[in-house]
């Protein structure tokens, strides 16, 4: 019997059950590098895991990697992924000192750094809102070149997290501040990207939201879903719903997978799976908002992409990852339906008490996975200071319509119940 292939999965958290679960689909062996916020004993539950590497990727990078190649030496693995944001430099560094498919640093450099995925989309023609790179906080009214209303956010940033719009010469100010503590609290440079503390102002675009899913093997790109997220209008843009596959014509479908796939070429990705976000503008003009090398929402966008295309989107992630060809190159596989989404708003914040609703939700027939990442006593932090959704639901349906009203319904029964404060 053949050795199945080994992947290193860095960063993943493990009660996210997707890519896991692809690993087992496709024969895949995972050495798991734990997330920090992660546990042992969630960790090693998780399907096709086979050994836990603990490293301390954010803290002592160039240690981590030593440990790795160590690892390597002793018993050589296959492939190396990302499994969050943070560890897309360190595992492509790896990647290149190891000598497996990756991205290369300067490509991971560039889908963490907003300020540099702007410069290379206008060099490449392509769509980009008026912006202003801040270095310092006292130079905010450097965005006052910029038309109202405009968005406040971390250059390395992700999840919306520290973004905020800002309407007037005042909450410019105001945002700016705000956004600048939060990128020196937290995020560090440890991730391997510009050290420099900066900060992204850039024009707000009018219109809905949307997100494009895809595959890139040998520099060929293939863009496999497209969900709407809606209108998000600020002054944080909390998500929490999209459907898929998105209900928009033909032709705007297409000028949305050339801008995803220009910004590729743009940002020199060749390898793995992305996630965009794009502004569609006046509902018909794509614009990029930003891309991230890496399975989005944590890897709950594979479900939304398997249900409306019928693409393997985690297990083909990680066949890419181990230099494989995917098969959704040779095989076209056929949709199951309409998929959504539902990230439980976080609303006030505090201490969790409850979520009212989620045991219901558990027993639908519709709904293929809940994941509850905050239980009683967990502390949440309001947008723009984002600590993570305390639920995510899953579903699918038969059509966009019955999509979009099950996430209705998921909007008037599900909350979160905080304990009062003293």
């Amino acid at each position: 019997m053949p050795q199945r292939p080994k992947l290193v999965l860095a960063g993943q958290l493990s009660t996210f059950p997707w890519v896991f679960e692809a690993a087992e689909r496709a024969g895949i062996d995972l050495i798991l590098i734990p997330r920090g916020d992660d546990t042992a004993e969630s960790a090693g539950r998780a399907k096709s895991v086979v050994e836990l590497l603990p490293l301390d990727i954010d803290g002592n990078p160039d240690g981590a990697l030593s440990a790795l190649a160590d690892r390597y030496r002793r018993e050589p693995f296959d492939g190396i992924m990302s499994g969050n944001e943070r560890v897309i430099p360190f595992v492509a560094r790896a990647a290149r000192e190891l000598g497996l498919t990756g991205l290369t640093e300067e490509a991971a450099a560039v889908v963490r750094d907003k300020r540099s995925m702007r410069q290379r989309l206008l060099e490449a023609g392509l769509g980009v809102p008026g912006f202003v790179v801040i270095k310092d906080p006292d130079s905010w009214t450097d965005a006052l070149t910029l038309r109202f209303p405009v968005v406040v956010k971390p250059a390395n940033g992700h999840s919306s997290f520290g973004v905020i719009r800002a309407d007037d010469r005042d909450s410019l100010e105001q945002a700016v501040a705000r956004t600048w503590k939060l990128v020196e609290t937290h995020l560090g440079a440890a991730d391997g990207s510009d050290s420099e503390t900066s900060v992204l102002v850039e024009e707000y675009l009018d219109g809905p939201e949307i997100s494009a899913e895809s595959l890139v093997y040998q520099g060929q790109v293939r863009v496999c879903a497209i969900s709407w997220k809606g209108e998000l209008t600020g002054p944080y843009f909390e998500e929490s719903t999209l459907r898929a596959p998105a209900q928009l014509p033909a032709e705007i479908l297409a000028a949305i997978e050339a801008e995803v796939i220009g910004a590729h070429h743009a940002f020199g990705v060749t390898e793995g799976t992305t996630h965009t976000e794009l502004r569609l503008v006046g509902g018909v003009r794509p614009v990029l908002l930003e891309m991230t090398a890496r399975l989005g929402g944590g890897g709950n966008m594979h479900h939304l992409v398997h249900v409306s295309s019928g693409i393997d989107l985690a297990a083909e992630a990680l066949r890419i990852h181990l230099g494989r060809e995917p098969l959704c190159w040779s095989e076209e596989p056929a949709p199951a339906g309409h998929a959504a989404a539902y990230l439980v708003p976080i609303g006030s914040g505090g201490r969790v008490k409850q979520i009212r609703g989620l045991d219901a939700v558990r027993t639908d027939p519709q709904v293929d996975y809940v994941v509850q990442t905050a239980g009683p006593g967990a502390l949440l932090l309001p947008y723009p200071d984002w600590s993570g959704n305390p639920a995510v639901v899953l579903s699918h349906h038969k059509s966009d319509a019955e999509a979009e009203a099950y996430l209705d319904h998921l909007a008037r029964t599900l909350h979160v119940e905080y304990e009062e404060r003293d």
